[in-house]
């Protein structure tokens, strides 16, 4: 089958796109309101696409009404957001700060989870994620109907024993992050495999006995 992306309906578009482009990680978004509160949502447009400058990326779709959404509105006002990666233990709790609140209510007391106050923004990141990403916009795309924000990396906070023994690498028996695949389908990382490339050498030779 073809689909022609040039003339296709927005909603095939994500289906499609959404649908093949998958596993995606999920970042459990938190901000501060002008008003103090907090407020957090799951974002599955997301991804890291950085280390030197260390950026992330968030997607963020408007409301149906086309009006911003809280988060949106939050990070044009401060130019701060935290990223919190979500394992099976935040699983629900995710899905709560995904629902359609009234912009006056707190999704993280709604969901019941605890928070620290960041160490160089003005936010609270989530106490109980694996890691978190303090952030502070590097700039924002904007689409008609969709906003970039680059995000750039300015502190990040992880459970010990995510880590391995040398702080170096995570511990895959420990950090075992969710991911969004298709609706209400996810994936988590509880199966991993090593997969090692050949000798570039090998390769040649083996291409060259083919010839």
């Amino acid at each position: 089958m073809e689909f022609d992306f040039t003339v296709l309906e927005p909603e095939s578009r994500y289906r499609l796109l959404t649908n093949f482009v998958g596993p995606r990680p999920i970042a459990l978004v938190t901000t501060r309101s002008a008003n103090g509160r907090g407020n957090a949502a799951p974002m599955s447009f997301f991804n890291v696409f950085s280390h030197e400058p260390p950026i992330v990326v968030l997607g963020i779709q408007p409301r149906l009404s086309g009006e911003d959404k809280d988060t949106v509105i939050n990070i044009r006002r401060s130019g701060e957001f935290v990223v919190n990666m979500v394992d099976m233990a935040l699983s629900q709790q995710m899905l709560i700060c995904g629902l359609a609140f009234e912009s006056d209510v707190d999704e993280l007391e709604m969901a019941r989870l605890p928070t620290a106050r960041c160490s160089q923004i003005d936010a609270d990141y989530v106490a109980s994620s694996p890691c978190s990403f303090e952030c502070r916009v590097e700039r924002l795309i904007e689409y008609p109907r969709r906003v970039l924000v680059l995000g750039e990396v300015v502190h990040m906070h992880v459970r010990r024993e995510c880590l391995d023994e040398a702080g170096r690498y995570v511990n895959p028996d420990t950090y075992q992050p969710i991911a969004r695949l298709h609706a209400d389908n996810y994936i988590t990382s509880d199966r991993q495999f090593v997969l090692k490339a050949p000798a570039i050498a090998d390769v040649i030779e083996a291409s060259e006995r083919m010839e």
